[in-house]
Protein backbone atom coordinates (compact mmCIF):
# COMPACT_ATOMS: atom_id res chain seq x y z
CA UNK A 1 0.00 0.00 0.00
CA UNK A 2 3.22 2.17 0.82
CA UNK A 3 4.71 1.97 -3.05
CA UNK A 4 0.98 3.16 -4.52
CA UNK A 5 2.47 6.46 -5.29
CA UNK A 6 5.21 6.26 -6.43
CA UNK A 7 4.51 3.36 -8.91
CA UNK A 8 1.44 6.03 -9.91
CA UNK A 9 4.40 8.78 -10.58
CA UNK A 10 6.78 6.19 -12.02
CA UNK A 11 3.59 4.90 -14.14
CA UNK A 12 2.83 8.59 -15.20
CA UNK A 13 6.80 8.74 -16.40
CA UNK A 14 6.70 5.94 -18.20
CA UNK A 15 3.34 7.22 -20.39
CA UNK A 16 5.14 10.11 -20.68
CA UNK A 17 8.24 8.70 -22.06
CA UNK A 18 6.64 6.18 -24.44
CA UNK A 19 4.01 8.81 -25.44
CA UNK A 20 7.03 11.82 -25.65
CA UNK A 21 5.96 14.33 -23.88
CA UNK A 22 8.61 16.68 -21.88
CA UNK A 23 6.67 15.52 -18.24
CA UNK A 24 9.11 17.79 -16.41
CA UNK A 25 7.85 21.05 -18.52
CA UNK A 26 4.28 19.09 -18.39
CA UNK A 27 4.65 19.29 -14.17
CA UNK A 28 5.74 22.74 -14.40
CA UNK A 29 3.08 23.89 -16.44
CA UNK A 30 0.62 22.58 -14.33
CA UNK A 31 2.17 23.93 -11.10
CA UNK A 32 2.38 27.37 -12.87
CA UNK A 33 -1.42 26.69 -13.75
CA UNK A 34 -2.31 25.81 -9.71
CA UNK A 35 -0.57 28.94 -8.78
CA UNK A 36 -2.30 31.32 -10.86
CA UNK A 37 -5.76 29.32 -9.82
CA UNK A 38 -4.82 30.05 -6.11
CA UNK A 39 -4.11 33.69 -6.96
CA UNK A 40 -7.36 34.07 -8.92
CA UNK A 41 -9.30 32.34 -6.05
CA UNK A 42 -7.79 34.57 -2.98
CA UNK A 43 -8.62 38.02 -3.55
CA UNK A 44 -12.34 36.76 -3.25
CA UNK A 45 -12.56 34.07 -0.64
CA UNK A 46 -10.38 37.05 1.33
CA UNK A 47 -13.03 39.38 0.51
CA UNK A 48 -15.85 37.25 1.53
CA UNK A 49 -14.22 35.90 4.47
CA UNK A 50 -13.65 39.61 5.67
CA UNK A 51 -17.61 40.44 4.98
CA UNK A 52 -18.64 37.52 6.50
CA UNK A 53 -17.00 38.36 10.17
CA UNK A 54 -17.90 42.20 9.88
CA UNK A 55 -21.09 40.95 9.57
CA UNK A 56 -21.54 38.49 12.30
CA UNK A 57 -19.35 40.64 14.46
CA UNK A 58 -21.13 44.11 13.74
CA UNK A 59 -24.26 42.36 14.75
CA UNK A 60 -26.14 43.40 10.80
CA UNK A 61 -26.60 39.39 11.01
CA UNK A 62 -28.82 39.46 13.94
CA UNK A 63 -30.81 42.74 13.28
CA UNK A 64 -31.37 41.28 9.94
CA UNK A 65 -33.13 38.24 11.39
CA UNK A 66 -34.81 40.29 13.75
CA UNK A 67 -36.68 42.44 10.91
CA UNK A 68 -36.74 39.21 8.46
CA UNK A 69 -37.78 36.84 11.24
CA UNK A 70 -41.92 37.81 10.72
CA UNK A 71 -42.12 37.75 6.83
CA UNK A 72 -40.35 34.23 7.20
CA UNK A 73 -42.51 32.74 9.96
CA UNK A 74 -45.73 33.59 7.31
CA UNK A 75 -43.87 31.51 4.73
CA UNK A 76 -43.51 28.43 7.91
CA UNK A 77 -39.74 29.04 8.70
CA UNK A 78 -39.78 29.17 12.63
CA UNK A 79 -38.44 32.58 14.18
CA UNK A 80 -35.57 30.70 15.40
CA UNK A 81 -33.29 29.56 12.59
CA UNK A 82 -33.94 33.00 10.86
CA UNK A 83 -30.03 34.05 10.99
CA UNK A 84 -28.81 30.62 10.46
CA UNK A 85 -30.92 31.00 6.99
CA UNK A 86 -29.18 34.15 6.55
CA UNK A 87 -25.75 32.86 7.37
CA UNK A 88 -25.91 29.53 5.31
CA UNK A 89 -25.39 31.18 1.50
CA UNK A 90 -22.46 32.98 3.24
CA UNK A 91 -20.63 30.67 5.49
CA UNK A 92 -20.12 26.89 6.35
CA UNK A 93 -18.57 26.82 9.03
CA UNK A 94 -20.83 30.15 10.55
CA UNK A 95 -23.70 28.43 9.74
CA UNK A 96 -22.19 24.91 11.07
CA UNK A 97 -22.03 26.96 14.73
CA UNK A 98 -25.45 28.03 14.84
CA UNK A 99 -26.67 24.42 13.39
CA UNK A 100 -25.38 23.35 16.47
CA UNK A 101 -26.71 26.03 19.13
CA UNK A 102 -30.17 25.54 17.80
CA UNK A 103 -29.71 21.38 18.18
CA UNK A 104 -28.54 21.68 21.82
CA UNK A 105 -31.15 24.46 22.90
CA UNK A 106 -34.29 23.20 20.92
CA UNK A 107 -33.53 19.24 20.87
CA UNK A 108 -33.03 17.00 18.19
CA UNK A 109 -36.63 16.08 17.39
CA UNK A 110 -38.12 19.79 17.64
CA UNK A 111 -39.37 20.77 14.17
CA UNK A 112 -37.24 23.82 14.84
CA UNK A 113 -34.30 21.11 14.99
CA UNK A 114 -35.54 19.24 11.77
CA UNK A 115 -35.84 22.22 9.75
CA UNK A 116 -32.37 23.28 10.21
CA UNK A 117 -30.82 19.89 9.73
CA UNK A 118 -33.27 19.34 6.26
CA UNK A 119 -31.52 22.93 5.36
CA UNK A 120 -27.99 22.50 6.63
CA UNK A 121 -27.78 18.79 4.66
CA UNK A 122 -29.21 20.62 0.97
CA UNK A 123 -28.28 23.07 0.71
CA UNK A 124 -24.67 25.41 0.26
CA UNK A 125 -22.80 27.92 0.95
CA UNK A 126 -23.70 29.84 -2.44
CA UNK A 127 -20.75 32.77 -2.56
CA UNK A 128 -18.06 30.30 -1.57
CA UNK A 129 -19.29 28.04 -4.44
CA UNK A 130 -19.74 30.73 -7.29
CA UNK A 131 -16.24 32.36 -6.32
CA UNK A 132 -14.36 29.12 -6.38
CA UNK A 133 -16.14 27.99 -9.74
CA UNK A 134 -16.26 31.33 -11.56
CA UNK A 135 -12.60 32.42 -10.86
CA UNK A 136 -10.79 30.48 -13.71
CA UNK A 137 -13.63 32.02 -16.02
CA UNK A 138 -12.60 35.24 -17.55
CA UNK A 139 -15.97 37.25 -18.99
CA UNK A 140 -18.42 36.94 -15.67
CA UNK A 141 -21.52 37.55 -15.20
CA UNK A 142 -22.18 36.65 -12.12
CA UNK A 143 -25.18 38.82 -10.73
CA UNK A 144 -27.69 36.67 -12.54
CA UNK A 145 -26.16 33.28 -11.07
CA UNK A 146 -26.19 34.54 -7.50
CA UNK A 147 -29.86 35.77 -8.37
CA UNK A 148 -31.44 32.45 -9.34
CA UNK A 149 -29.32 30.50 -6.36
CA UNK A 150 -30.39 32.82 -3.56
CA UNK A 151 -33.78 32.33 -4.74
CA UNK A 152 -33.60 28.62 -5.28
CA UNK A 153 -31.97 28.32 -1.78
CA UNK A 154 -35.16 30.24 -0.57
CA UNK A 155 -37.52 28.27 -2.29
CA UNK A 156 -35.67 25.17 -0.74
CA UNK A 157 -35.65 26.46 3.03
CA UNK A 158 -39.58 27.20 2.92
CA UNK A 159 -40.01 23.74 1.09
CA UNK A 160 -37.32 22.37 3.80
CA UNK A 161 -39.50 23.40 6.51
CA UNK A 162 -43.07 22.49 5.22
CA UNK A 163 -41.61 18.68 4.82
CA UNK A 164 -39.87 19.03 8.08
CA UNK A 165 -43.32 19.56 9.36
CA UNK A 166 -45.27 16.71 7.45
CA UNK A 167 -42.81 13.90 7.98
Amino acid sequence: MIYIIPIFVLLILVVGLLSKVKTYDALVDGAKEGLMLVYNVAGPLIVIFVLITLMQSSGLSRWLAEVLSTPMSLLGVPREITEFVLLRPLSGSGSLALYENILLTYGTESHVSKCASVIMSSSETIFYVVTTYYSGVKKKNLTSVIIISLITSTLGVILSCVLARVI
